[in-house]
């Protein structure tokens, strides 16, 4: 039996045996989906009776439980702290505000962020199934939440995992001295030269850098030509790239070994996966306070523009950041707690999770400004160095006189404030002409100013930066390692996320469906391998997740708040942690989160309507990246994700609701139908003991019992007296009706 059931848990409890068996039968009362399923006690109860083995509840209804308090903490923070936090977050930063960023950020962290971690948590935790079955428990006419987030699991699966392939492709490139993208290659072309008439032709072999790459950079190069191969527009697929190939099948191949034996595995993985990354982020952050120009990077990310704070697109992607960050939606939270014992205090979980998810954010931003700062300080010197010998050569053609140039200025050793001077006074001197002078005023604020995200940061600014490192495939190895790990983390939970539902609703191996689903989602992924796969990638980060998931959220927060009730709900969760959850989450679940998320989603689609759809592609002529329209094909596919991600909610809704779709809350695992057969002989012995059937079985004296929190204001002994059948999940065994005592 779950450890709900009191039944046959029952030698030394306090509690009366009237309440064990009334919440017993309260559980297995005929169910009426068109009202909440939560409501059933799922409490912890005493243990087991005399003469009973000792059997953990847990284990009792045949569901994997986690081995340790630590590895299920890794587990979730493996799965909410991924790539999001280390390229995504500090872009943020930088694009709204510096520090001024991190106060909306916080207060929504707060507001929304851990309140609907907690909310998943808890059901997860409480109703012990996959995201099907939790939604399908609490009011099955939204049972097709759980179905579209296992959707949108699956589309963001699809190409998560392709970047973690993009991680393991620049791993093992960067076992190499120098690193490969540190230089641009040098391209060999005959010229044919011939010297006067009667002598022989010659051919020359003269080295040129690769054009592409000169106009550009070495890593910007070596990221789209070497590494994607990339097209120039999303309709030429221009065939399979078989690097990227392999790559993802090495990602799958991982992904597939770590999940494969469910929380089994995934469990032990997550020691590594979860705590690596903080190694080398510390590492990074350590080496990259000595490097030069670091604090300037630093400096400049946490000085706060307070007049950007108040725009309301700083408050929109800032409650998209900490939506996505806690990893809200995708079911994989859920699943993750289901596996936990009933009465785990999820509430300090879910801070503790948040608390870290926010404060790993701000290591990964510290170490990118560090890195970044000196990068920007890097390209600053250079700046300077090429606009002087400008200058030496505008003064040797006498363009520009001696006396503009200061007399301290000392070319050999020219720093940033002597140029700056100069600057300004060939520029208040040369007004007229100085257009035409072709300078560049070398500021190290524009530098650290250009912001990049995603991709753009972690393979080409990133990788840039470190190039300029001493020993700089050390820590080339050690960033794309951390990369694997922070996307295997989140896969992890990803892949829980599917599996966990599927593995509820149908009876199948573990081991065989995780296996089909790698393998089905491989080759699947082999749309994002092609040489245009990078725009697809971007197509579904763009539309498969973002209004599907928020959605999914919402009707979450609706279906327990509003359908069950908050005050259910409370009390549900002081029966199960055993105490009252603070008064503040009773008015944040039912009223705030939904209006910030009904504004979120408003926001969403304003931006969707007013943003024209389209894509960077990248031009190889010109080495740069152009914004295209999506074609009419490319466009149905965008509407097609978010469309196909909320289809089941309609569905299910409408199926249930004409009674054409089975009540999913009534579906049981094997092992948890088993376990209600073997306890049947318990529950008619407690029945006939309430009942006064076997007065010669007297029980053991107990304290006064408290009143019964069973769903509805029906007693116990209504619900003896007038039960006909016990059922639960859709497992029933029926019961003798009982005549009604005389009064006498």
């Amino acid at each position: 039996m779950p450890k709900s059931s009191k039944v046959t848990q029952r030698e030394h409890s306090n509690e009366h045996v009237t309440e064990s068996v009334a919440d017993l039968l309260a559980l297995e009362a005929p169910m009426d989906y068109k009202s909440s399923q939560m409501s059933m006690n799922m409490g912890g109860g005493g243990p087991p009776p005399i003469g009973k083995p000792d059997i953990s509840p847990d284990l009792e209804d045949g569901r994997p439980a986690w081995n340790s308090k630590l590895e299920y903490i890794l587990a979730q923070v493996g799965f909410s702290v991924g790539l999001g936090n280390v390229w995504r977050f500090p872009y943020l930063c930088q694009k709204n505000g510096g520090g001024a960023y991190l106060v909306p950020y916080f207060i929504l962290l707060l507001l929304i962020g851990i309140p609907l971690f907690f909310l998943e948590l808890a059901v997860g935790q409480r109703i012990r199934r996959g995201s099907i079955g939790v939604w399908n428990y609490v009011y099955p006419r939204l049972g097709g939440i759980g179905v579209s987030s296992l959707m949108v699991c699956g589309f963001v699966g699809l190409y998560y995992n392709v970047i973690i392939g993009w991680s393991i492709f620049y791993f093992f490139q960067s076992f190499q001295y120098p690193l490969p993208w540190s230089e641009c290659p040098i391209r060999r072309n005959g010229s044919q030269a011939t010297p006067s008439a009667g002598a022989r032709t010659t051919i020359l072999n003269i080295e040129v850098v690769e054009p592409e790459c000169e106009k550009s950079s070495a890593t910007t190069y070596f990221w789209y030509r070497e590494t994607l191969n990339i097209t120039s527009t999303i309709a030429d697929s221009g065939g399979l790239n078989w690097r990227m190939t392999l790559s993802l099948l090495g990602a799958w191949i991982i992904v597939c070994l770590a999940v494969i034996k469910g929380i089994q595995s995934s469990g032990k993985v997550m020691y590594f996966s979860s705590l690596f990354p903080y190694v080398v982020l510390f590492c990074f952050l350590v080496r990259g306070m000595f490097l030069k120009g670091a604090v300037d990077g630093i400096a400049h990310m946490f000085t706060p523009k307070l007049e950007i704070m108040l725009e309301p697109q700083v408050w929109r992607e800032a409650a998209t950041q900490v939506f996505f960050a806690l990893g809200l939606g995708f079911g994989g939270v859920i699943a993750f707690s289901s596996y936990n014992k009933r009465d785990n205090n999820c509430h300090f979980d879910a801070v503790l999770v948040s608390v870290i998810n926010f404060l790993t954010s701000i290591l990964a931003t510290l170490v990118v400004f560090a890195v970044l700062g000196f990068k920007a300080n890097i390209l600053n010197e250079k700046c300077i160095v090429e606009n002087a010998e400008k200058i030496l050569g505008l003064l040797n053609s006498n363009v520009l006189s001696h006396d503009l140039i200061p007399p301290h200025v000392n070319f050999s050793h020219l720093t940033s404030s002597d140029y700056a001077e100069m600057y300004e006074v060939i520029k208040i001197v040369k007004e007229d002409t100085f257009s035409q002078l072709g300078l560049e005023q070398c500021l190290l604020e524009d530098e650290l100013n250009k912001a990049v995200q995603g991709t753009g940061l972690a393979f080409i600014a990133f990788t840039e930066a470190m190039t300029h490192f001493p020993a700089s495939p050390f820590w080339s190895v050690m960033f794309f390692f951390m990369l694997i790990n922070l996307g295997l983390g989140s896969m992890i939970g990803t892949m829980t996320g599917i599996t966990t539902p599927i593995l509820d609703t149908f009876k199948i191996r573990k081991e065989i469906l995780t296996v089909g689903c790698c393998i089905v989602a491989f080759f699947c992924g082999l749309l994002f391998v092609q040489r245009s796969g990078n725009y697809f990638v971007t197509m579904f980060d763009d539309y498969s997740a973002g209004l599907p998931l928020t959605i999914v959220v919402i009707l979450e927060n609706v279906s327990v708040a509003w359908i069950y009730g908050t005050k259910r709900f409370v009390q549900d969760l002081e029966d199960m942690l055993g105490f009252k959850p603070y008064r503040i989450y009773f008015y944040l679940w039912k009223y705030v989160s939904p209006v910030c998320l009904i504004v979120l989603i408003t926001a969403t689609v304003v931006e969707m309507a007013i943003s024209p759809p389209g894509y960077n592609a990248w031009v190889q002529d010109l080495a740069v990246e152009r914004f295209q329209s999506y074609p009419p094909w490319a466009l149905a596919m965008c509407f097609a994700l978010i469309i196909v991600a909320m289809l089941p909610l309609p569905l299910v809704f409408i199926a249930r609701h004409f009674n054409w779709l089975p009540d999913g809350s009534n579906k049981l695992s094997v092992s948890y139908r088993k376990s209600l057969t073997k306890d049947t002989s318990n529950l008619e012995d407690e029945t006939r003991f309430i009942l006064g059937k076997n007065p010669s079985e007297a029980p053991s004296p107990m304290p006064s019992h408290r009143a019964y929190l069973g769903p509805g204001s029906t007693s116990p002994v209504e619900l003896i007296t007038n039960s006909t059948s016990i059922s639960g999940y859709g497992s029933s065994y029926q019961t003798n009706p009982v005549p009604p005592k005389s009064e006498s």
